[in-house]
């Protein structure tokens, strides 16, 4: 595992929504290659090695025998990245850590399949609102060898419809905030894709160090994890006004994560 902190949550499009010589592409494309050890490869060659992003990849994903797509978004990522970091400093800081050859670079990039990121990451934590798209149902995990896994996969109409129970959920106890804006801007960006697509959140490397904490913890690994019953649970004591239920939810849920988020300090 090459980026071993960064967890992903991805759309899949069916190949019916992409057009041209992008949909051909994608026909040819197996799903059982490592796609996503090739993207973390591919993301780390770049910041060693600058270069031009001529054909950006893919995932893909079969189900009942179609398939479906998940471009890795690289230069839509790329941007999002630059100006997080452009709006974090001041801008007589930023000129010394990004050349403008780097910024050219960037801007440079050719258009993907999509104006729209595909993908969106996180590194050293889930988002709360994440957890609220999936039921445990929908939760597929283990170990094979010593690195754990975490996935939960559930159709994008399924997703939508709990972020907006989420939402309301949330403004109805505490309005308008910081917090509803982010699941907020959740649900627009579910929005955006083909109505018969999938979404998925993959715990990536963050499963192995998870897994790590809760064997020392004595409560059994990857398979102990609750995250997504902590999240409803949250949200269930919210929506009956039970405000004791919903922090013991969310501090269960917090209790975890910050203490996988320490494991970055330690490194």
């Amino acid at each position: 595992m090459i980026t071993p902190y960064v967890a992903s949550l991805r759309i899949y499009e069916p190949l019916e929504a992409f057009d041209g010589s992008d949909r051909s592409r994608f026909e040819q494309l197996s799903h059982e290659v490592d796609s996503k050890s090739q993207e973390q490869f591919q993301a780390i060659k770049s910041t060693i090695v600058l270069q031009p992003i001529h054909i950006d990849g893919a995932h893909v994903l079969v189900i009942e025998n179609e398939k479906f797509i998940s471009p890795w978004s690289t230069a839509q990522r790329k941007f999002a990245a630059l100006e997080a970091f452009k709006s974090s400093l001041p801008e007589s800081i930023t000129q010394y850590f990004l050349p403008e050859y780097l910024e050219q670079s960037i801007a440079n990039s050719p258009p993907e399949v999509s104006d729209i990121p595909h993908v969106q990451t996180e590194t050293w934590v889930i988002p709360p609102r994440w957890f609220s798209l999936f039921t445990a149902e929908e939760r597929f995990r283990g170990v094979s060898d010593t690195t754990a896994f975490t996935l939960m996969r559930t159709p994008l109409q399924q997703a939508i419809r709990r972020a907006e129970i989420t939402l309301q959920t949330v403004l109805g106890a505490f309005g308008q905030g910081f917090v509803s804006q982010e699941i907020e801007d959740l649900a627009e960006w579910l929005e955006l894709f083909h109505p018969r697509s999938w979404v998925e959140c993959d715990y990536g490397g963050i499963a192995t160090y998870l897994h790590r904490l809760l064997l020392e913890r004595g409560e059994g690994g990857i398979e102990a994890d609750t995250s997504i019953e902590d999240v409803h649970s949250s949200l269930a004591g919210l929506a009956s006004g039970d405000g004791v239920a919903a922090g013991r939810g969310y501090e269960r849920l917090m209790n975890r994560w910050r203490s996988v988020a320490a494991f970055e300090h330690a490194q």
